[in-house]
This record gives structure tokens, sequence and C-alpha cells, in this order.
């Protein structure tokens, strides 16, 4: 045994009943002492003192490595094995991937308003140009209205805008052209992902001469301000509610509505970001459980009055943006 560079050597000791054997670790050599108390001669009693005091530092060391080891903790692995499971709420900031983006220009105001997420006039609905319409591989049937998306120029130094991003909000849906191959001209055919950007959003990270373009996108959290945004329309006992204005994820995936006279009640995805529920609902203030793609959900109690209006917008709570 080696310490602070000089070498020790110590004896192991056991016990057996009354006898003691010291072994020496080195030679394998062991000694034995018997501890019964016999009567002794005065030369014997030297000889036995003799012994143990030639034993007593070796059972000095056994009493210390004895009181060691029931002081030490308990011996633990530095290994473990552990299984992680998917997250099964998206996160805030998502990975870049690859996909690819063109332009429209709009000709006529008209070509501002609709959509196939049901907002109407973007600019009204306070979405502006940076919007984007989603490929049939991205849209998912409209649930993903709503969503913003973070998308860069890539891989073409002639016309791309150095350093530059920009962020959209999905608004619109590129319907496949299946008359032409994925690669051939059906640029939202599937599997395709693609973004067809006003053109004052694309000439934000890319020349317009670009045409087709190379990009990269990833979801990320859609910050707005002021509340969430509720449309009632409809007639009799239809009742039709737009939600624009969602921070958070952005996209919605399940809706329930309350009168102040009924318990609460899902209504049902009509497309894009228009909910509905056949139900009386007339003279009764209206609350909202408004839940979004990563399972967060936000109640906005007594949003519209009990005097509201077909064609009336409430705002409600909104989302907490990290």
């Amino acid at each position: 045994m080696s310490a602070s560079g000089c070498d020790f050597e110590f004896n192991l000791l056991s016990i057996e009943g009354n006898t003691v054997i010291s072994t020496n670790r080195q030679t394998g050599k062991s000694k034995t002492f018997s501890t019964k108390r016999v009567k002794t001669t005065e030369k014997e009693n030297k000889t036995h003192s003799h012994f143990l005091s030639k034993l007593w530092p070796e059972m000095q060391l056994f009493l210390l490595l004895l009181l060691l080891a029931a002081l030490s903790p308990p011996a633990t692995s530095h290994y473990s094995s552990s299984t992680s499971s998917p997250s099964s709420s998206p996160s805030s900031v998502s990975e870049w991937r690859p996909a690819r983006a063109t332009y429209y220009a709009a000709t006529n105001p008209r070509d501002e308003v609709g959509g196939a997420c049901g907002y109407g006039d973007l600019v009204k609905s306070g979405y502006g140009m940076a919007t984007v319409g989603l490929s049939e591989t991205l849209f998912e049937r409209g649930q993903i209205c709503g969503a913003c998306f973070e998308l860069r120029c890539v891989d073409d130094l002639r016309w791309c805008i150095p350093g530059t991003s920009i962020i959209l909000t999905a608004t619109n849906f590129c319907a496949p052209n299946y008359g032409f191959d994925p690669d051939g001209g059906g640029h939202c055919n599937p599997p395709n992902k693609h973004f067809v950007l006003p053109i004052e959003a694309f000439e934000k990270i890319a020349i317009w001469k670009a045409g087709n373009m190379p990009v990269q996108y990833r979801r990320i959290n859609c910050r707005r301000e002021g509340s969430i945004r509720f449309t009632v329309d409809g007639g009799g006992i239809f009742v039709s509610v737009l939600i624009t204005n969602v921070a958070g994820s952005g996209d919605i995936s399940a809706v329930k509505i309350k009168g102040s006279r009924t318990g609460w009640l899902p209504m049902g995805r009509n497309w894009g970001q228009n909910w509905h529920i056949n139900a009386d609902l007339k003279n009764q203030a209206l609350s909202f459980e408004v839940t979004s793609s990563d399972k967060s959900t936000v109640t906005a109690y007594n949003v519209a009055p009990r005097n509201w209006d077909y064609g009336q917008t409430f705002e409600g709570k909104q989302f907490e943006t990290p």
C-alpha cells in the first residue's frame, strides 16, 4: 500500500472465537494469537505482553478499518439507464427543415382577402402581409391555420439576402396541381413542402428574380398584440365562431362554448379556424375554452354579453408566450 510516496505493509486480521489470526498480505504467512485467559507465570506474562505489544498496532488498524466500513455510505453505481419518450406537445422552436418557396403579387386588393383559413381581410385581422400559403403536406387540413413559421433563404448566394429571416402566419392553402409532377411544376403536390408568400414578404429574404427558392423553415411561438378575438356569425340556432389573433402555438385543436344557461358544449371545426355548433345560445353570455395544438388551454368567461348579435367580434384571454 502506498501513500505520499512511502510504502507501508500491514497484515489482515481475523478473529475466530478466542483466536486472532494475523496474515501478512505479501508473504501469506499467518500468526495465531489466543485471547483466552489462562494462568500464567511471570515469564509467560512477559511473553504474552511482548506478543500483545506487537499485536496492538495491527488490532488498532483492524478496528479503524471496521469503523470506516460502518461509516461509509452504501456503494452506488455511476451509471444509470433511462428511456425517453417524445414530448406530446411541440416545442416552442423546432429544428430547421428544408423546403421551397415562391411568391405571388396581389394585383387586386381583393387578393388580400379570404384564404382557406377563413380569416377574411388579413390586414383587418391583424396579420398584414406577413402571411403564407402552405402545400398540402404542411396544411394538415386546416388545423395548422394560425401557426407561425420562420423562413430563411439558403443555398443560393445570387438571390438570397444574407443574414435575414422572416416570421409568417399560416393563413392559406396552396392546392396541388396533379397535371404536373412534384418536380416539374406541381410545387404544392405531395410530398413537397412548399410555401407561397406575398412578394412583400418574399423580398425580405430573397430577390424576386429567384422564383422557386430553396429555403429552411421552423415552427416558432406566435407573439400577438392584444387578446384572442372571437367573431360570432351564423343565424338561428347555427352559431359559427372565427377565432383569430392566437398567441403561443397559434393553431387550435379544440374549442368549447358555454352559454350562461348551459354547460360546456364542444364545437366542431367547420373550416380553417371557423368553429360551429347547433345550439340556442341567444340572450346568454358566451364563454369559450380554447385548446391549442400544444395542449395548452385558455378559458375566457363571459366574452360576449347576453345581448350579443351575429357579426360582432369580442376579445377574451390570451395564451402566455415564453
